[in-house]
């Protein structure tokens, strides 16, 4: 098989505004017969990679240059089932879709809302492409009113698309929010700098959910 492991996926804080890995999903999502996956920590890379051992044909893996958060060097590998998503916190209000690290983010602000009354569920997208189709298609049977996609890549082209498009195309009528890079060059800055003016930190997505419940009531009122 051929593997592509990309370092530097999302934002690579200090190595500057060309070194950022922000057109990736968006490029590799248009090959056919492509398979492409992002970890959440250490512990899935590897799963990934084992999993991309025994594929044949073309697997890509993307990973920030950010802390593997979680690795234990004695860990055994697992064969992960080929656009398998894994359900971190089941909710009934709305559903973040996440996909690499940001599965934390998504994680804390869902820890957040649920002190305030809020139900999300969060989704690990370990897998961009394919997608986990028989997990979409609940979400439209479940009835949530709210899905929103969290990457770090650029938004157009990226991981959001493919969940809206196929959302869309199969009846959904709830809102959806795209959540990632924007369409233009990220300046120099520290992750953290540059993730709190992108409105991708914790506050800034906790921020843009809280905008969207508000605007769910407006319409249910």
């Amino acid at each position: 098989p051929v593997i592509f492991c990309m370092d530097r996926a999302g934002i690579a804080g200090e190595d500057g505004p060309t070194h950022h890995g922000s057109l990736d999903i968006a490029y590799f999502r248009c090959i056919q017969g492509m398979v492409l996956a992002a970890p959440k920590n250490g512990n899935e890379f590897r799963d990934l990679l084992y999993t991309a051992l025994n594929h044949n044909g073309p697997f890509g893996i993307r990973y920030p240059k950010y802390s593997s958060v979680e690795f234990d060097e004695k860990g055994q590998t697992k064969l992960l089932p080929i656009g398998s998503w894994d359900v971190e916190l089941k909710g009934k209000d709305l559903v973040m879709l996440a996909v690499g690290p940001m599965v934390y983010s998504a994680q804390t602000v869902a820890t957040e809302l649920e002190l305030e009354g809020v139900s999300c569920e969060v989704v690990n997208c370990r897998f961009i492409k394919p997608m986990d189709i028989a997990y979409l298609e609940s979400i439209i049977s479940r009835g949530f009113n709210i899905v929103v996609t969290i990457e770090e890549g650029v938004i157009n082209g990226g991981f959001g698309d493919g969940v809206s498009s196929f959302l869309l195309e199969n009846g959904y009528k709830g809102k959806i929010k795209r959540l990632g890079l924007p369409d233009s060059y990220v300046e120099h800055g520290s992750r953290a700098q540059i993730f709190n003016k992108l409105s991708l930190d914790e506050k800034g997505i906790k921020n843009k959910l809280n905008d969207l419940l508000k605007s769910v009531e407006n319409l249910l009122d």
